[in-house]
């Protein structure tokens, strides 16, 4: 019987009302389910509107400790009863330190451990040092029930050695969930198809499947493009959403066909990190 992994991936707009955006993840968190996804992905800070358009000290008041947050809790019980898979992307408050993180939740509802997102971006309309310390946990790949997954968290997408080393730790998919959009100090600078190559581009060097999730929506000004996608190991997109649409993903990928293509390629083989420096 061939070993299969079957990812789903949301798109969505977000309000100002968390239960409402907990309720919104969790009715697609079920359509996905139901198309037979089994890992499922929503976007980054789903639990209100992404607030680091600016530098606003009142935001703080909404970060929870991991395990505590409304939005992990929420969908526990989501996962239990579906048995899928979620990484859950939260505001992290751990003591005195805050965290853009995903806490994730294996099919049946256990917190498998957290996630802190490693890359932290500065710039108009995107001020996420202001409110987060950059990761302290390393990268990360979860061994869930159905497949084994890493996860980065938007920014950490541009970066080619966050799917690398998520690669080189066994992962069978790289996920990225994301909130992405216009950019304020420039209306003629659209980065959508870039975001999009710069993924495809992982999955073309690591010969893996890869599923980005974005919100779409205009939050005061600021416009989010969707176009979440989840594409193959070719780099070929297998299923998309447009820039304005709410609604659902999935695709299913042969772990034992990639495995066997992966070694086929030898890009882990020809790796002489002795002059990586």
């Amino acid at each position: 019987m061939p070993r299969t992994i079957s990812i789903g991936v949301i798109q969505a707009a977000f309000s100002n009302d968390m239960g409402e955006n907990i309720d919104t993840v969790s009715r697609l968190v079920r359509e996905a389910a139901g198309k037979g996804a089994k890992i499922v992905l929503p976007p980054e800070l789903f639990q209100g509107p992404y607030f680091c358009k600016t530098q606003e000290e009142r935001w703080f008041e909404t970060a929870y400790p991991a395990m505590d947050h409304p939005c992990v809790t929420a969908l526990q019980t989501v996962a239990r009863d579906l048995d899928v898979a979620i990484p859950v992307s939260i505001f992290e408050r751990d003591g005195p330190h805050y965290y853009n993180s995903i806490v994730m939740l294996d099919a049946g509802g256990e917190a498998l451990g957290v996630y802190r997102k490693t890359h932290i971006p500065d710039g108009p309309g995107y001020q996420e040092k202001y409110y987060f310390r950059p990761g302290d946990t390393g990268f990360k790949v979860w061994d869930t029930k159905h497949g084994r997954v890493g996860v980065g968290i938007c920014w950490d997408q541009w970066f080619p050695e966050t799917a690398r080393a998520m690669a080189m730790m066994g992962a069978d998919v790289l996920l990225y969930p994301t909130a992405i959009g216009s950019e304020p100090h420039d209306t003629s600078l659209d980065t959508a198809m870039r975001w999009r190559r710069a993924m495809q581009g992982h999955a073309v060097s690591n010969v893996m499947p890869i599923g980005a999730a974005n919100r779409v929506g205009d939050e005061e000004g600021q416009v989010f493009y969707g176009t979440s996608f989840i594409c193959d190991h070719t780099g070929e997109v297998k299923a998309e959403l447009d820039r304005d649409q709410s609604g659902v993903l999935v695709a299913e990928f042969d772990l034992d066909f990639l495995d066997r293509h992966r070694a086929a390629w030898g890009f882990f083989r020809d790796r002489r990190p002795e002059f990586y420096r």
